[in-house]
């Protein structure tokens, strides 16, 4: 081993392993903060690096790092990464750069993030319109709300109003509203205050089936408002929609619905509305699961959790894309099915279905020696092998890359293959790369060593 870090020492100033190290470090998970702290002082990563601190996963410490750079761009990738911790970023909202305090109010509450108590309020607050605008949220508390209604500026006064700030407003507030010279405060009031229209009646479902418009006839063959009887009168129906609408029907029986000559048409359709709200319950997920109709067995395969006999029955469908569905959307789709579509299927997200729950599985090391350099790939998600494995497939010219990447590589073979341009990059996204030797890949390549030690 001590050559081998002996062998490094030899290779300060190589321009490629620079750019590899430094690459690979970046997509390294297990980055230590002192290593983090180093890579954010330099100026210039490789091209492929961009925006990496995005996609980088951050604790509350590598959060409060980013946060407290004094580069802009570090502020702003930290408030666009969806893993940083929702308390340090709250110091965004008080950010001297007007460009970091916007993305952070923009993006505040995505990603189901968490909006932390005090951070609408310090948007609020903020000596750029913009920024006041978009922090009246929902989750605005009323107290901050009410004084975003009497802000400056108008558009500020129009977003801030709702029909549950308005009837708590005092009434001289209310009275300057309703009087603002601004039209867009006086149109937002005029929303609130309006009850809202009674909705124009629906013709009579008769009409409705015999309307010209092909448009009014789909809908009234999906209102389950519109009697069984009357709406099978559209099973002739001349406009094939109207005809795939009327077969989707929860009411229909199975003899009913084989009877309407209806067309499946290419690509993805929207679920039936009955099994968007209830496609949870189980009597209706075995009963979608066993109709005839295509449509409605992709949809209610397109469920995140669904009984074990539906989900064993909808495993076996003849429909290719039935089981598709199933291995992108079930949590509990099968192993062997997840793994047979992943080597298969030649769709942009089939290399998404490695993410499934039930797709690392013992076994998957059989596959090393395969000729489908996917399944070779898969051989790499068993979670029983061992860094034997990892050395049969190191070299491959196809897998390598995330062989190398492997903590189970030994060692030894991951500090050789630092010093291997091409391969170097790989070695040092690895996180079984002890820091010392982060540091070390670090100082070769000329980075400032922040701390004088490792």
């Amino acid at each position: 081993m001590t050559d081998v870090r002996d062998a490094l020492d030899g290779l300060a100033g190589d321009q490629q392993l620079s750019q590899d190290w430094l690459g690979g470090l970046t997509a390294n998970s297990a980055l230590p903060v002192s290593v983090l702290a180093r890579l954010l002082t330099v100026e210039e990563l490789p091209d492929h690096t961009s925006s990496w601190l995005t996609r980088y996963p951050l604790d509350r410490e590598k959060t409060a790092l980013l946060v407290a750079s004094p580069k802009t761009a570090h502020r702003l990738e930290a408030a666009a990464n969806p893993s940083a911790d929702v308390d340090e970023l709250t110091l965004l909202a008080r950010d001297p750069e007007l460009r970091v305090r916007w993305v952070y109010a923009v993006l505040v509450g995505d990603f189901g993030r968490r909006i932390p108590d005090g951070a609408l309020e310090t948007l609020a607050g903020d000596s750029e319109v913009k920024i006041r605008r978009m922090a009246a949220q929902p989750s605005l508390p009323l107290p901050v709300r009410a004084r975003l209604a009497e802000d400056e500026d108008a558009s500020v006064r129009a977003v801030a109003l709702t029909a549950e700030l308005w009837p708590q407003l005092p009434a001289a507030v209310r009275e300057a509203l309703l009087a603002d010279p601004e039209p867009q405060v006086r149109d937002a009031i005029a929303k609130l205050l309006l009850s809202e229209p009674e909705p124009l009646p629906l013709p009579e479902p008769a009409l409705r089936v015999q309307d010209p418009d092909p448009y009014v006839r789909s809908r009234a063959a999906q209102d389950p408002d519109v009697p069984t009887t009357l709406a099978l009168r559209l099973a002739e129906d001349f406009d094939d929609y109207v005809r795939l609408c009327l077969s989707m029907r929860e009411d229909l029986t199975e003899e009913q619905r084989s009877a309407i000559a209806y067309v499946v048409p290419h690509g993805y359709h929207m679920p039936p509305r009955w099994i968007e709200e209830r496609g949870h319950e189980p009597d209706v997920a075995r009963r979608a699961a066993a109709s005839g109709h295509v449509l409605l067995r992709r949809s209610i395969a397109g469920q995140r959790h669904l009984p074990a006999d539906v989900v064993d029955r909808l495993a076996e469908d003849e429909d290719f894309f039935v089981r598709l569905t199933l291995c992108e959307s079930c949590e509990e789709a099968p192993h062997e099915l997840v793994l047979e579509m992943y080597t298969y299927w030649h769709g942009l997200r089939w290399s998404f279905l490695r993410r499934h729950p039930n797709f690392a599985s013992p076994g998957l090391a059989r596959f090393a020696d395969h000729p489908n350099p996917r399944l070779r790939r898969a051989a790499l998600d068993d979670p029983e092998a061992g860094p034997e494995l990892v050395l049969r497939l190191i070299d491959d010219p196809e897998i390598g890359p995330w062989a190398r990447t492997d903590p189970r590589l030994p060692s030894e073979e991951l500090h050789r293959h630092l010093a291997v341009p091409g391969y170097a990059l790989g070695a040092a996204a690895n996180p079984a790369l002890p820091p010392a030797t982060m540091h070390r890949l670090l100082d070769l390549a000329g980075v400032a060593n922040l701390s004088g030690t490792h």
